[in-house]
């Protein structure tokens, strides 16, 4: 079977796991969360809000509408799936283009599983003297297999330890268009 076909049958077996629906009341409740953690930073120097690629795309997109903050987009592209179903070591592909020194910092991704990603990223940006960092993520996988003292500050939603997709996050580079949470079903 290639790619495309074993994609496709990946979709059409997979479990609806969050509605398009519950993913953008999701995102409400991330965005009051983080205009309220944003609301009396200095306006003079607006929040850089660095969008990890490809995962936080979407995220970043549709949260950036929903921030009422002074903010400048930026974007990051640091992997280590890179269209596998299993991480290897992390890739930086492309690093920000802004000076992070002084600034603070908005980190948006799409999922926080393990956490070698958040955290590579995290000691990038304190490298970088970066003042404050708060990072969000749409959905964060619950099991035991964290990397110690990370965490994300503002979570949209949580899901089992199961192998999820859609709405930014792919299967082997598919469908991460697909407007839903889905878990590739047990038997895969």
């Amino acid at each position: 079977m290639n790619l495309f076909n074993e994609a496709q049958t990946i979709l059409n077996k997979a479990e609806l796991i969050y509605s398009a629906a519950q993913i953008h009341q999701a995102m409400d409740e991330m965005a009051a969360k983080l205009n309220q953690l944003f609301e009396n930073k200095n306006p003079q120097q607006p929040v850089i809000v660095l969008s990890v690629m490809n995962g936080g795309l979407i995220l970043t997109g549709q949260l950036l509408t929903r921030l009422n903050f002074p903010l400048h987009v930026d974007y990051l592209h640091a992997s280590r799936y890179r269209n596998e179903t299993q991480g290897g070591d992390l890739q930086w592909k492309v690093e920000p283009q802004n000076n992070l020194q002084g600034r603070q910092l908005l980190i948006i991704d799409d999922i926080l599983d393990e956490g070698y990603t958040l955290k590579s990223i995290q000691q990038y940006c304190q490298q970088q003297q970066a003042a404050d960092i708060i990072s969000a993520v749409l959905v964060e996988k619950q099991h035991t297999r964290r990397v110690p003292n990370v965490s994300c500050d503002v979570i949209g939603m949580t899901v089992e330890d199961r192998y999820v997709f859609g709405f930014g996050m792919d299967y082997k580079g598919y469908h991460r268009n697909v407007n839903g949470i889905y878990a590739v079903a047990e038997e895969q």
